[in-house]
């Protein structure tokens, strides 16, 4: 392998591996919004390259996902399939009943909001399926009640 491919995709695993974060400010009209729950992350052997939070705000729930700037400015294969609020008959269920506020995401679209869903009142956790181009990770964050 020459040098200057050995060097170039080092520089793509290093931009891989380098965390970079953004906040979430606002949800689609909706403006301010406050995250609940802990943050979730998309990766695979101690990696990570997406964040997943759910929110609260404009009295509805909202998901989010966020593809890191290292991940996305590296020129990396993804695509945030697709993302939901998960609704929970408890937080000791199995499986969710409803999915609602799903949103499809496209190729390498770096941030991806669900649709604001009327579920204050309910269990729910925030999820999503981020494909890497070789794998699709399902990710959720904890079920807030």
């Amino acid at each position: 392998m020459k040098r200057t491919t050995l060097i170039a995709a080092a520089a793509l695993l290093l931009g891989l591996v380098t965390s970079g974060q953004a906040q979430a400010e606002s949800a689609p009209g909706c403006g301010p919004v406050t995250q609940i729950g802990s943050t979730a992350h998309v990766g695979d052997n101690g990696q990570k390259w997406a964040s997943v939070k759910q929110f609260k705000g404009c009295g509805k729930n909202w998901a989010y996902v966020y593809t890191w700037s290292s991940v996305h400015s590296a020129g990396a294969p993804y695509t945030p399939e697709l993302i939901s609020i998960e609704q929970w008959a408890s937080k000791d269920a199995r499986e969710p009943y409803g999915h609602p506020g799903l949103k499809q995401g496209r190729y390498r679209q770096q941030e991806l909001w669900s649709g604001g869903t009327n579920t204050l009142g309910d269990c729910t956790s925030a999820y999503v399926e981020w494909n890497s181009g070789a794998q699709t990770y399902r990710v959720r964050t904890d079920i807030r009640c």
